[in-house]
């Protein structure tokens, strides 16, 4: 810490925003930084009388209390503004959060953003999920009108069509390993490409009509880059906020299909990490928000998407109709009006949402049905991580069916796919039948099927988890 003379443009943002005593904003403080796995595991009424006094904590830590009094005060505060501009602020610890206001400030944000993981900033990184910042976003994108200006630099390099289609066609070749490793193997190297030509592009010169093709690529691969992450680590706000900076992106490239496409990713992410009425609102804002111009494969998923939170949620009512709902309107499907990015929704895929919600909804024997579906029509050779999700989902059935020997045979099809695959939400699926199995009691094969499933990868770093 370093001594100065008394800080009062702290103390009077803090009467500003409401904080009546030295340790309401303490307390503040300790829960925004937990938001971002944060350096204040504690502070209290002492710890704020020294920063009045004039005490600057070091590293990111006046970041952390410009973000306190700004979520307060419902604004961004910068640590100049808490008088603590001198110190050695690392990175905004809400960077990537916010929905930018202007196309330069997301630029700068989506970039930031890149080198902070590239860098493993801890507080970047590491940071948990902020559930407020779904609705926030998707509120600001249902509102928004697309009418953004960029001021070009005279400066900067000329990009054209061939830029793009060869930033394109690269991002096309991570998205291939994505698929067939998942997004664990080549996640770090997306992002290295992204904050090198991704922000050479971003940053250089373009008509209107480029830069809309343009904003439109960057975002594709920055929601691949928020899939990666959030295959890697399932409860990451790392992925939370890349899926934030691509759907500001596709709404500067005026794509409306493509922004819900994003709302939908980020339902499924909710889902996950258990906010499930925040993900049946996410997938409903898509809906919504393209009214009249989604293609029916589209509509389909965002039902599809609504279902799975629905499901978790118990209200089975619910989940039934927005299934129906899919089903009928995926059956006017044409694959030649769909964007590239949605045509790998066929009916595998959504007979593989309909199994999750029937699994979810205690229905084993119509989750199976649908699941047995899923793998009856999947392509083989490039969805590995596709059938290992819908043998899961099948194994589960099972259990949930008393038919013991039959999951255990449809986990080690499972466990086999898996070994190809680095993905984080795979080890979430076998941990989760592991939970089922063992909350249902011995079996007489579990013990030699055990033995058996040390010798994959997966069932090992479940096991850590289970002790």
């Amino acid at each position: 810490m370093s001594a100065k003379g008394r800080n009062d443009q702290l103390q009077r943002l803090m009467h500003e925003a409401g904080f009546t005593s030295h340790k309401s904003l303490a307390r503040a403080v300790v829960e925004e930084s937990a938001l971002v796995s944060g350096p204040f595991q504690r502070c209290d009424h002492t710890d704020v009388a020294r920063w009045i006094s004039g005490m600057t904590p070091r590293g990111s830590k006046p970041a952390i209390i410009a973000a306190a009094i700004g979520r307060r005060l419902g604004r961004k505060v910068t640590v100049a503004e808490i008088g603590m501009a001198s110190s050695a602020v690392v990175l905004e610890p809400h960077l990537g959060l916010a929905y930018p206001d202007a196309i330069e400030a997301g630029t700068d944000s989506i970039t930031a953003l890149w080198h902070a993981d590239l860098s493993e900033a801890t507080q970047i990184v590491g940071a948990k999920v902020d559930a407020s910042a779904w609705s926030t976003s998707s509120l600001r994108w249902l509102v928004s009108s697309n009418n953004q200006q960029r001021l070009d630099t005279v400066s900067a390099p000329r990009v054209g069509p061939s830029d793009i289609h060869r930033f394109k066609e690269t991002v096309k070749l991570f998205a291939e390993l994505d698929n067939r490793f998942g997004g664990g193997h080549g996640r770090k190297a997306l992002i290295q490409y992204l904050a090198t030509d991704g922000e050479r592009l971003l940053r250089g010169r373009f008509t209107d009509a480029i830069g809309k093709t343009l904003y439109a690529a960057i975002a594709e691969a920055t929601l691949l880059a928020a899939w990666m992450s959030y295959d890697s680590a399932p409860g990451s706000g790392l992925a939370q906020r890349y899926f934030i900076q691509a759907l500001a992106l596709a709404d500067t490239s005026r794509d409306r299909r493509l922004g819900a496409t994003i709302l939908d990713a980020m339902s499924h992410q909710a889902t996950f990490v258990g906010r499930y009425r925040d993900a049946a609102n996410l997938a409903m804002a898509a809906r919504t928000g393209t009214a009249g111009i989604a293609t029916p494969t589209q509509t389909a998923h965002f039902h599809s998407m609504e279902a799975r939170a629905l499901a978790r949620l118990g209200d089975a009512k619910a989940c039934s109709s927005a299934i129906a709902e899919a089903i009928k309107i995926f059956d006017r499907r044409d694959i030649n009006n769909d964007p590239e990015w949605i045509q790998y929704f066929d009916a595998a895929e959504l007979s593989a949402e309909i199994s999750h919600c029937f699994r979810d909804l205690g229905r084993p024997v119509d989750a199976a049905e649908h699941a047995t579906r899923c793998l009856t029509m999947i392509d083989t050779t490039t969805s590995p991580r596709s059938r290992f999700f819908a043998y899961m989902v099948l194994a589960d059935a099972y259990l949930n069916a008393g038919e013991v020997e039959q999951a255990y045979e449809t986990v080690a099809k499972a466990l086999n796919i898996g070994e190809q695959l680095r993905s984080a939400r795979c080890v979430n699926y076998v941990h989760e039948f592991r939970t089922l199995a063992k909350s249902m009691g011995a079996h007489s094969g579990a013990s030699e099927f055990e033995e058996h499933a040390r010798e994959y990868r997966i069932w090992r770093l479940t096991s850590a988890v289970q002790r």
